[in-house]
């Protein structure tokens, strides 16, 4: 079946853009159908856990206290399960799995996820657990999108663009807000706002967009009442609010990630760890249900200032708990809705201060609300213009733009400030995964003037005649002739720049003029050992087009010359050659051992097991690449090898210290490659 459909879409791929989007439309479908079935599925299970179609906050009220405590811990008892023997990937968040799927595995999700996501997500959040939905639908529409490039048989960069298209069309759907989802995948998701890769992703948030309303109806997330900036002078508690979402945010983050420790810790089987955290979320909202779900219809009370201020400040310790306690015990959900609920409340109850003091001055606690919401976001996620977008989109309002901006990026500013990595990446940080590892901006930072250094290049001595200068600008292709003593030490350089100029006074010139009387000093030269960063930094300040390369022990004797458009061709290479690994290793990654795969220009990709002289030492003291030549792209950690436990796939880390059973992919050529298996 694959085969036929990757057949049609051969057959209709006139040009890669047209492909692209027509594989977009396909995925924003997908995406969009997978949002619907998802809300529908929560109500199923909320329906099975508390017995009624409408789920409400009035309704859940009135039920008995047994049910608001069991229902959650019931939910975990099939989450376990499903989380722990299915695929682990759908406990938690889901976000920092799908970039994680897109830096080590070049984008390729396992189809399982989508299955196991459905299901974990919809239990925990139907029954009462305190997650939110936008998290799980990233997940599942990013699987989707994962599936179909895999089922095309597509490269690793158009495979990362399919897997942001799904996510764009799950956020879209979900908010029903397309610029949000485009932008949400392209600022949190890929990190790129890269024109190549945006209308694909615009597209499938549109398409998404109009199956969410065709079946949800055209309606904002939350009903919000109209608000306005009343004064000039309300910049001053909006920018207040922006540093106190800023704090909310980060004890939001500390204290998920502590809880999750906690529960690691605890001597209890990791298949009923739910359920325990459920029974305690339970407790919590037997007493005050308004944390359980995504708790939008408590945000909608906050947003319409039917909460009291004292109870939303309780509500926002208690959601954190909630969530933290849901999330670190196993159990599947976002912390998108959590966050916007922390916003909600605090915004609220700075707004019933502000507007209690000043009345005649500022606006109401609903519009304090509003733009609390975007902000404790933004801190979480370190995603501004998303936050900005989604609120914007919800509201379709433009008076509140203003004061959303200057919260929102107030508390971005102290979040990152105070915090490197936000919500998301701190879970991959913790594993030792670093995103931007070996993704310099630079790609030539890693190469050396040696690899493209030539040995063929006009040397003349000082005395050298005019006349036979004027001999080589006819017959060189050099452009550059560079001055030697006689221990062929670099004194000089003679353009022919220079030499043209004065041709036509060569009769008189001839007889007395020499190369060192033409002769410029160097400005610039390199050692071997110098990156080709420094070597192109130096080519935008120089007007040459060929540098010298000298021994730097040597009294800098002239060894070779470092062309501009050689630079620019292993710049070229260097992206391709990137770029093909990432595809291949990112298919690789979760398989068995493979022997090896042609690259380009001579290079091998090849996995090879650890063993003898590499068990023990870091990649920091093995120092592969000086030694060998070789790039070590991934490392397949085995964990047990007794117990049969799946390898762990893993970016190379300097620290990171080998053990028997570990193996790593490298890339290099067939003869550095030899020599290194030989020595291990």
């Amino acid at each position: 079946m694959h085969r036929l459909i990757a057949g049609q879409f051969r057959r209709l791929r006139m040009t890669q853009h047209t492909f692209m989007v027509i594989v977009a439309v396909v995925i924003g479908l997908m995406g969009g159908f997978g949002a619907v079935f998802f809300r529908y599925a929560i109500r199923f299970f909320e329906r099975i856990f508390f017995g009624s179609w409408q789920y409400s906050l009035d309704y859940v009220l009135q039920l008995p206290w047994y049910i608001k405590l069991f229902a959650p811990a019931a939910g975990g008892l099939i989450v376990g399960p499903i989380v722990h023997y299915f695929a682990r990937e759908a406990k938690g968040h889901g976000v920092p799995e799908v970039m994680e799927s897109i830096v080590l595995h070049s984008g390729v999700i396992r189809p399982r996820v989508v299955i196991a996501k459905v299901l974990a997500s919809a239990v925990s959040i139907g029954s009462g657990g305190s997650v939110g939905r936008e998290g799980p639908i990233v997940q599942i529409g990013s699987a989707i999108g994962s599936l179909l490039g895999q089922l095309l048989k597509v490269t690793g960069s158009h495979l990362r663009t399919f897997v942001a298209c799904g996510t764009a069309a799950g956020i879209a759907a979900t908010f029903n807000a397309p610029i949000a989802g485009a932008l949400f995948a392209m600022e949190i998701i890929l990190s790129d706002f890269g024109i190549s890769r945006f209308s694909p992703i615009v597209v499938s948030s549109v398409v998404a967009t109009v199956v969410s309303r065709h079946f949800l109806g055209n309606f904002s997330a939350f009903t919000i009442p109209r608000y306005e900036l009343v004064s000039i002078f309300e910049m001053i508690p909006y920018s207040l609010l922006g540093v106190l979402s800023a704090f909310v945010a980060l004890g939001f983050i500390l204290i998920l990630y502590k809880t999750e420790d906690l529960f690691k810790r605890l001597r209890f089987p990791d298949v009923l760890k739910p359920a325990f955290g459920g029974l305690l979320v339970g407790g919590i909202g037997s007493a005050f249900p308004h944390i359980f779900g995504v708790g939008y219809d408590t945000i909608s009370l906050a947003l319409t200032g039917k909460l009291l201020g004292y109870l939303m400040l309780f509500l926002i310790a208690l959601k954190v708990i909630a969530t933290s306690i849901t999330i670190g015990s196993g159990g599947s959900g976002g912390v998108f809705a959590p966050s916007l609920f922390l916003g909600a409340c605090l915004g609220g109850a700075v707004g019933m201060v502000v507007h209690t003091l000043f009345p005649t001055l500022t606006a109401s606690p609903g519009a304090y609300a509003l733009v609390g919401m975007g902000a404790v976001a933004s801190g979480a996620m370190h995603a501004p213009i998303t936050s900005i977008l989604i609120i914007f989109e919800l509201t379709n309002d433009y008076r509140i733009i203003l004061p959303l901006m200057i919260a929102c990026i107030i508390s971005v500013l102290i979040t990152t400030r105070l915090k490197k990595d936000s919500i998301y990446t701190l879970k991959l940080s913790r594993r030792g995964i670093n995103l931007f590892q070996g993704q310099e901006v630079n790609v030539l930072h890693s190469l050396q003037v040696s690899k493209v250094m030539k040995t063929k290049f006009e040397q003349i001595s000082p005395d050298t005649p005019f006349r036979k200068l004027i001999d080589l600008t006819v017959s060189s292709p050099h452009s550059n002739f560079f001055v030697v003593n006689e221990k062929s030490q670099l004194i000089g350089v003679v353009s022919i720049h220079d030499i043209r100029r004065i041709l036509y006074d060569s009769d008189t010139l001839e007889s007395v003029l020499v190369a060192s009387d033409l002769m410029m000093p160097v400005e610039q030269f390199f050692f071997p050992t110098d990156t080709l960063d420094i070597a192109m930094n130096a080519f935008g300040k120089i007007n040459m087009d060929e540098l010298p390369v000298v021994e730097p022990e040597n009294g800098q004797q002239l060894l070779g010359t470092v062309a501009k458009d050689d630079v620019i061709d292993a710049y070229n290479k260097e992206i391709l050659k990137r770029d093909m690994v990432t595809s291949v290793s990112g298919q690789i990654g979760s398989m068995g051992k493979f022997k090896r795969i042609e690259l380009m220009d001579g290079q091998v990709l090849c996995e090879i097991e650890v063993q003898g002289a590499f068990v023990g030492k870091t990649l920091k003291e093995l120092n592969l690449r000086s030694r060998f030549g070789v790039e070590v792209v991934l490392i397949k950690q085995n964990f047990n090898a007794e117990k049969n436990e799946k390898q762990h796939v893993m970016t190379p880390r300097p620290d990171y210290r080998f053990k028997f059973g570990d193996s790593i992919l490298v890339m290099g050529s067939q003869e550095n490659l030899d020599k290194m298996e030989a020595l291990n």
